[in-house]
């Protein structure tokens, strides 16, 4: 590489991450606990660009200004739906340039088809730290399922990116629930080993993860959406809940 070449890249990725600073991403802001306890996912990387211009490696470029793309468009979609999720509408909210976004993504579905793994990462990375030292299947399930609404609940946007996914992502939907289904039934697994979940087989503990997963959506809807703040009506949620995996799970 030319001096000069090597000094116009350094100044493209300077004037990424001069972007970023100062620039927030709209939407609710989680609690200092969240910020403490959720790890950030390390970013996938992205799609090989098809334009004729010098492209800029991971390491050049500035993974705040990245991640402020991904969260401005989880902002968006939750607020608008996938189909009306523009470039234009993510990089204002990101609060960077639309030339910006194209050095991470060379289009609209390029960005859709990374989007729900790598919130889904942050997502799992929250919840593990949530469920850590539990002491059995049920103390773990309860923490997970507490966890997950807390994730919601600061990041409202997520579960529209959510149950939009399958139109919108398909193949980002089907790398989502690979990568949260695969720990979860093994985790299942664990316990089965362990005696605490009995009358299973563990051919049948994929169906029981999918059950449980599919079981926190219906719930978010009907409970939880838009009643954040009822906090009664959330315990009640997870008192049946955990009675009905419990009863389920551990009678032979």
């Amino acid at each position: 590489m030319t001096s000069a070449a090597a000094r116009e890249q350094l100044s493209r990725a300077a004037a990424v991450t001069g972007e970023i600073q100062g620039n927030a991403v709209g939407g609710v802001d989680a609690p200092d606990s969240f910020h403490d306890e959720a790890t950030r996912s390390e970013a996938l990387a992205p799609s090989p660009l098809k334009r004729r211009r010098t492209r800029l490696t991971r390491e050049e470029l500035a993974p705040e200004a990245r991640d402020a793309i991904f969260r401005a468009a989880m902002q968006v979609v939750g607020e608008n739906g996938y189909a009306n999720t523009s470039i234009e509408r993510v990089t204002k909210t990101a609060g960077i340039a639309q030339g910006t976004f194209y050095l991470y993504f060379e289009s609209r579905q390029a960005l859709f088809d990374q989007l729900l793994p790598y919130l889904g990462a942050q997502l799992l990375e929250f919840i593990r730290n949530k469920v850590r030292g539990s002491g059995d299947i049920y103390a773990k399930e309860e923490r997970g399922f507490r966890a997950f609404f807390g994730y919601m609940k600061v990041n409202p946007g997520f579960f529209r990116l959510l149950t939009e996914a399958p139109g919108a992502a398909p193949q980002a939907h089907a790398r989502h629930f690979e990568q949260v289904t695969t720990p979860y039934v093994n985790a299942l697994g664990r316990a089965m080993n362990a005696g605490d979940i009995k009358g299973f087989a563990y051919a049948e503990l994929e169906a029981v993860a999918y059950m449980l997963m599919s079981a926190r959506e219906y719930l978010y809807m009907r409970y939880i959406e838009g009643r954040q703040d009822d906090d009664e009506a959330f315990e009640k949620v997870v008192h049946t809940y955990m009675k009905f995996v419990k009863n389920g799970l551990s009678r032979e």
